[in-house]
C-alpha cells in the first residue's frame, strides 16, 4: 500500500540543406552516420530593416545594445532537411560544428521558427515568427570550431528551421555557408539501426525497439514529478539534492529526525544551458526507451503547481524525443481528493491534446487514477461524461487501487482495466495471479505493479525485499498469470526508495535485471544469454544496527506482514555455460560452482567490500566489485539495497 506525503548550445540544426540520404558508417548498420552541409542561412538587422544579407560570408547575432547608441539587433536564421534516419532508430545523436569568426561573449539562444522564409528575400521587416527556445550557449573561441550536442531536439526526418538571437554581451559572428567549406556550419548525425540488437551492458541482446513496441503487452514506469534529474541545475556537490534532501540538516533541519529525506538520488550531471528541465526529461525518456519501456505513467499531484508544469514538460520531452513513447496520466487522488469531475476533466483534456498521451486503437485516451477508490464509480462516470460531451475525448479508465479486491466489482462498469499499487516483499506476491484472473473474469485488462524494494525514512517503515527476490518473484508471477500491462513502481520515487531509474547507489542494476523479464513478458520467449554477467546486491549496514548520530530519533522498522529482515549479499549470475564464481564477501573468499542460466547465491552480510568474478577454463570472463562498502558505524540508517553489475563497471 502506498502513502504520499552542457552546457547546451546551438542546436545541430544550424546545418541546413536539401534532403540528404544518410549512409552507413564503417562498422555495420548498428552505427550509422552522416554529415549534412548547410545551404540555407542568413541574418537580419534591425538597423537595415529592408536589406537582405544572403550574400554575406557570416551569420551575425547581437542584442539590441550591441551597436551602442545606434541600438540595433541582429538575428540569424537557419534551415536544413534531414532524411534517411530509419523509423525507430535508437540513440540518435546530433552534433553541430560552428566556426567562430571572432571571439564573442554573446549568449546565443535558439528558437523554433513557426513561419516560412527564404534567405534571398529575408529581412528584418519580413522575418517569420519564432517561438520556444530549444537550446543555448554562452561564449565561443575565435577561429575555432565549437561542437554542440543537440540530440534532444531530434524528432525525426523532415525540415527544421531555427532563429538565433543574442541574449547578452558583444556581437557574435559565425561563418556562413558562403565561407570556405571547412568553416561552414555542419551537422553530424549518428544513430543505432532499429534492427540492431542492444549489446554490451546486458547478459543478452536486447531486441530492437520496434519489435518490443509491436507487442500488445505494455510496460510503463511510474514517473514521480517531485524528483526530476535535477531540481536547480547546480553542480552536483552543491545542488538541491545534496544540500537539502540527502543531508540530514537540509531544508532548515526538517529531516533531521530521520537522517535526511532521501538515501539515493538520480545520476548527477553538470549544469546545462538552455531549457535544462526539458533536456533532463528527454534524457530520461531515452534511458527508459533503451530499457524497453513503452512509456511513463505520470503521477499528477497537482493541476496548477510546479508539478503540473513538470508534467507538461515531460509531455513535450516525449513529443520532441520519441513520438512512440507514451504518457499515461495518473491523477493522484490522495492529493486531488477535492477535485470535481469537471475540474479534473478540464486538466486531463488539456494534456490529452498531445499525440504522446496514450490512446487505444479506438482513440480512447487512457487515464489511470492512483487510489481511484477515493472517488465513487459514479464520480468517475461523470468525469468520463464531461470528457466526452464537453471535450470530445473518450476515456479508457484504468484505476489503480490500494485495495483491489474490495473495489473490483463496484468499479467494473466504469473501467477499461484494473491495477493495484501492490506490495514490495516476496511473501506478499502470492495474490498476483488471482488478481489477474479476477480482472479478466470481469472483462478487464490488468496492469501489474512490479517493484524492487521500498524504503521510507520519513515514514519510518521499509519492506524486506530479500535482495532481488521481490523483483524476480513479481515478474515471474506477472508472466505466469498472463498480465496485459506492467507498471514498474517506480521510475523515480526516491522518497520511497523504489526507483528503477539509473541512480548513484545502484546505477542501472535494477532496470537491467528487469529487462530480462521484460523481454520474456513482451515476446513470449526468454532471451538467450550471450554474455556472462554477474550482479551484486546488498545493504551497507545490518538491519538491526543503530546510527551513530544521536540526532536521528526516528528509525525504520519492517512494515507489518513483510518478510523478516535479513542481512545477505546476493550474487546473481547470468551464465552462458557452467563456471566458477569467486565471491569475496567482506574480504572473505567464497568460491562456488554456478550453473548455466540464471542463479542467485546468498552469503551472510559482512563488514567490508564485496566482489565476484566468473572464471571458466582458467580465464576470468566477468568481474564486479561493489562500490558500496558495508560499515559497522554510520551516521544515518539506510536499509535500501544497493546494486552493481559486471556489465557496467563503475556504475552503482
Amino acid at each position: 500500500m502506498r502513502f504520499r506525503s552542457l552546457k547546451f548550445v546551438l542546436p545541430a540544426f544550424l546545418v541546413v540543406g536539401t534532403a540528404v540520404t544518410f549512409g552507413v558508417a564503417a562498422g555495420g548498420s548498428d552505427n550509422s552516420k552522416a554529415t549534412v552541409p548547410t545551404t540555407e542561412n542568413a541574418y537580419v538587422s534591425q538597423v537595415a530593416p529592408t536589406k537582405p544579407h544572403a550574400t554575406q560570408t557570416w551569420l551575425s547575432v547581437c542584442p539590441a545594445t550591441c551597436e551602442g547608441a545606434t541600438a540595433s539587433e541582429r538575428r540569424a536564421f537557419v534551415r536544413f532537411t534531414v532524411a534517411g534516419v530509419p523509423a525507430g532508430a535508437r540513440d540518435v545523436r546530433l552534433s553541430l560544428d560552428l566556426y567562430s569568426a571572432r571571439t564573442t561573449d554573446t549568449g546565443v539562444r535558439v528558437h523554433k521558427v513557426n513561419g516560412t522564409w527564404s534567405a534571398t528575400s529575408l529581412t528584418w521587416k519580413n522575418q517569420p515568427a519564432f517561438g520556444d527556445i530549444v537550446g543555448s550557449r554562452d561564449g565561443f573561441t575565435a577561429s575555432q570550431v565549437g561542437s554542440i550536442d543537440v540530440s534532444g531536439a531530434f524528432t525525426g526526418n523532415g525540415s527544421y528551421s531555427f532563429a538565433l538571437t543574442a541574449a547578452k554581451g558583444a556581437q557574435g559572428v559565425f561563418q556562413s555557408s558562403r565561407a570556405s567549406a571547412d568553416q561552414a556550419p555542419r551537422l553530424s548525425v549518428s544513430w543505432t539501426d532499429p534492427a540492431a540488437p542492444t549489446t554490451g551492458a546486458l547478459p543478452f541482446d536486447m531486441p530492437a525497439t520496434p519489435a518490443l513496441r509491436g507487442s500488445e503487452k505494455k510496460v510503463y514506469a511510474h514517473y514521480f514529478t517531485p524528483y526530476p534529474a535535477s531540481l536547480d541545475n547546480q553542480e552536483p556537490n552543491k545542488d538541491y539534492y545534496t544540500r537539502n534532501y540527502l543531508a540530514p540538516a537540509g531544508e532548515s533541519g526538517k529531516h533531521v529526525a530521520y537522517g535526511g529525506l532521501l538515501r539515493d538520488r538520480p545520476v548527477p550531471r553538470p549544469p546545462l544551458g538552455g531549457d535544462w528541465q526539458l533536456q533532463d526529461m528527454q534524457r530520461e525518456i531515452r534511458d527508459a526507451t533503451a530499457a524497453g519501456i513503452d512509456g511513463f505513467t505520470v503521477d499528477v499531484l497537482s493541476t496548477t503547481s510546479a508539478h503540473w508544469t513538470r508534467f507538461k514538460t515531460l509531455i513535450k520531452a516525449a513529443e520532441t524525443t520519441d513520438p512512440g513513447f507514451s504518457i499515461v496520466p495518473m491523477p493522484d487522488m490522495t492529493s486531488l481528493r477535492d477535485a470535481t469531475p469537471a475540474g479534473l476533466a478540464a486538466s486531463m483534456a488539456e494534456i490529452s491534446a498531445s499525440k504522446s498521451v496514450r490512446r487505444l486503437a479506438d482513440g480512447r485516451v487512457v487515464i489511470s487514477p492512483f487510489k481511484a477508490e477515493q472517488q465513487t464509480p459514479q464520480w468517475w462516470a461523470e468525469f468520463a461524461t464531461v470528457m466526452d460531451k464537453t471535450y470530445k475525448t473518450k476515456v479508457a479508465l484504468v484505476p489503480v487501487f490500494l485495495n483491489f479486491s474490495a473495489n473490483a466489482d463496484k468499479y467494473a462498469s466504469v473501467s477499461y482495466g484494473f491495477s493495484s499499487w501492490g506490495n514490495r516483499s516476496p511473501n506478499r506476491q502470492g495474490s498476483i495471479q488471482s488478481d489477474i484472473a479476477k480482472a479478466h473474469s470481469l472483462g478487464k485488462i490488468w496492469m501489474q505493479p512490479v517493484a524492487v524494494q521500498d524504503e521510507r525514512p520519513n515514514q519510518g517503515i521499509y519492506d524486506e525485499a530479500n535482495n532481488t527476490e521481490n523483483l524476480r518473484t513479481s515478474w515471474d508471477n506477472t508472466i505466469n498469470g498472463g498480465a496485459d500491462w506492467v507498471q514498474l513502481t517506480t521510475w523515480n520515487d526516491y522518497s520511497e526508495g523504489t526507483q528503477f531509474a539509473p541512480s548513484v547507489n545502484s546505477g542501472h542494476t535494477w532496470v537491467d535485471i528487469s529487462d530480462y523479464y521484460l523481454v520474456r513478458f513482451k515476446t513470449g520467449a526468454w532471451p538467450r544469454i550471450t554474455r556472462d554477467t554477474v550482479y551484486l546486491t546488498h545493504r551497507v549496514q545490518f538491519a538491526s544496527a543503530k546510527p551513530t548520530a544521536s540526532t536521528q530519533t526516528k528509525l525504520m522498522t519492517p512494515r507489518s506482514g513483510t518478510n523478516a529482515p535479513r542481512d545477505t549479499v546476493e550474487v546473481l549470475s547470468f551464465l552462458t555455460a557452467p563456471a566458477t564464481v569467486n565471491a569475496t564477501i567482506g574480504g572473505g573468499k567464497q568460491p562456488y560452482q554456478a550453473a548455466a542460466g540464471v542463479q542467485a547465491k546468498l552469503f551472510p552480510l559482512a563488514i567490508g567490500t564485496n566482489s565476484a568474478s566468473i572464471v571458466r577454463n582458467g580465464g576470468t570472463v566477468a568481474t564486479v566489485t561493489s562500490p558500496n562498502a558495508v560499515k559497522k558505524d554510520f551516521a544515518a540508517q539506510d536499509l535500501g539495497y544497493r546494486g552493481a553489475s559486471s556489465g557496467r563497471p563503475g556504475a552503482g
